[in-house]
């Protein structure tokens, strides 16, 4: 096997190498570790899930803040604020 035949050989062999990671969904971070980032549909769905729970989380901190901060001293009002955050799922 003369030279230009060994090189023609390894980029084929890292062609194929690549088209695999790629088909695969593997990609090499520059630390030299695999990471898989193909999403299944069970992974999408619990993104969907997270996400969905992390925007009630935030609706809720945005209530606590307002609470927090809220310059008004009725103790009636903010029970029931409080009650309604209970409520929620």
């Amino acid at each position: 096997m003369n030279p230009f035949e060994m090189v023609v050989a390894i980029i084929v062999v890292i062609t194929i190498g690549r088209v695999l990671q790629a088909r695969y969904g593997v990609i090499r971070t520059k630390h030299g570790e695999n990471v898989h980032f193909r999403d299944d549909p069970a992974a999408q769905a619990e993104n969907a899930r997270l996400r969905e729970e992390l925007k009630a989380m935030k609706d809720r901190l945005a209530v606590l803040e307002r609470l927090a901060t809220d310059n008004n001293d009725s103790g009636a009002r903010l029970d029931r604020e409080i009650e309604k955050l209970r409520d929620r799922p």
